[in-house]
């Protein structure tokens, strides 16, 4: 078999990348997949290595052939200069945001961000002088309204983890550029099967991996990819924070990334089937999905993703706990917890009108957010018009 070279690499598609990419059976022995490799001691051959730091690996914690395996795939993925591994989703956006950050400085940040991350920005950056400034989701070129002098970076999630607004991610950048401003933008929703920010001029690409590159609902770890202006201070606010992942859970990534694009489209198919039949249900309100001509930014989804996941939100047409509580305690199929992008289905309310400030969220009813699995499309649909039939016997 022979080695395939990055320029007949580039010449594939997508789905065959994530095969061939980030292994070498010639290294390997011929096996398929790369081991998890432990350790945290590095030896050298002799003084002389040792001293100038002449190994391919110095230390457990600064990288091994797992990792690199798996920064190898993702920077593909992603177009990269280069990616680091983060112990979570989580970790991953504050190391990105620390990495291009400092005292004094002011970071726009859009108002539909994971909570974590306004967390993050509420609690931490402001101990060090960071003063963030929420926007709308749908602001687009006129974010340069809210830019300032000492203004640094500007976070983008495209769609929103709970309300799915799309925002106009080149107009952001051209904005952000014009005033040499880094962005990143966390793409956990798409993954870079769907979208990918680097071609689209941001800067620093951040995705939850516990969702559909594990895809089994088994692992917590985050990937930062970043252009080659920004991978440098990336990879040394990464290395200086001493984050780490063990290479057991890099190995069950990386071996779901292998079938990541037939779940991704598989999830995404049968999401697009239940979103479009709820929308006709005089028990649902509305219906949150990006390829919804409904949905806010549904033209920029048109314009620059390739498709959708299995991630959007129903509002029921309920007004009282009892009525979302006997929902979703007559679903059988999905189970009722937090995270997504694995193969079985979810379904959690939420309310975020408590923590928006640029922006209401005023969705008219009860919202409750699906992950849609591997399940059956028909079962699926089937199970939640039990749900909403049970609630409707409350009202």
């Amino acid at each position: 078999m022979s080695i395939i070279s990055n320029e007949e690499k580039n010449l594939l598609d997508d789905e065959t990348r994530l095969i061939v990419s980030g292994h070498n059976t010639k290294e390997m022995l011929g096996f398929v997949n790369i081991p998890p490799f432990r350790g945290s001691t590095v030896v050298y051959a002799n003084a002389a290595d040792c001293l100038a730091h002449r190994n391919r690996y110095t230390y457990g914690r600064r990288g091994n052939p797992t990792m690199d395996a798996l920064n190898e795939v993702w920077s593909e993925l992603e177009g990269a200069a280069g990616s680091v591994v983060c112990p979570s989703g989580a970790s991953a956006c504050t190391t990105a945001l620390l990495s291009c950050l400092k005292a004094g400085d002011h970071l726009l940040m859009v108002d539909s961000v994971y909570r974590p991350t306004r967390a993050f920005c509420d609690n931490i950056l402001t101990r060090y002088g960071i003063e963030t400034t929420y926007y709308d989701p749908m602001i687009g070129a006129g974010i340069e309204a809210l830019v300032r002098p000492n203004t640094r970076a500007i976070f983008m999630e495209s769609p929103g983890s709970q309300t799915f607004e799309v925002q106009d991610v080149p107009a952001i950048v051209a904005v952000a550029k014009k005033h040499s401003i880094t962005t990143l933008i966390d793409n956990t929703w798409a993954t870079g099967l769907l979208f990918r920010p680097l071609d689209h001029g941001v800067d620093i690409s951040i995705n939850a991996a516990t969702k559909y590159p594990s895809g089994h609902s088994d692992v917590l770890i985050g990937m930062i990819a970043a252009n080659k202006a920004l991978f440098p201070a990336v990879k040394a606010t990464h290395g200086d924070l001493g984050l780490y992942l063990g290479p057991d859970d890099i190995f069950l990534v990386l071996r779901g990334l292998r079938t990541m694009p037939l779940r991704l489209r598989e999830q995404g198919a049968n999401a697009l089937k239940i979103a479009k039949a709820l929308e006709g249900n005089p028990l649902v309100r509305r219906v949150l999905h990006p390829a919804l001509p409904s949905c806010p930014g549904h033209a920029f989804f048109k314009r620059d993703f390739k498709g959708a996941s299995g991630l959007f939100a129903i509002v029921l047409a309920a007004d009282t706990d009892k009525e979302v509580e006997t929902f979703l305690d007559s679903l059988k199929l999905f189970g009722m917890g937090y995270s997504w992008g694995g193969y079985e289905s979810l379904a959690v309310p939420f309310d975020c009108t408590e923590y928006r400030s640029a922006t209401e969220f005023r969705p008219g009813g009860r919202a409750v957010r699906l992950n849609i699995g591997l399940e059956s499309a028909k079962d699926l649909l089937a199970d939640l018009e039990a749900g909403l039939k049970a609630m409707e016997k409350v009202r």
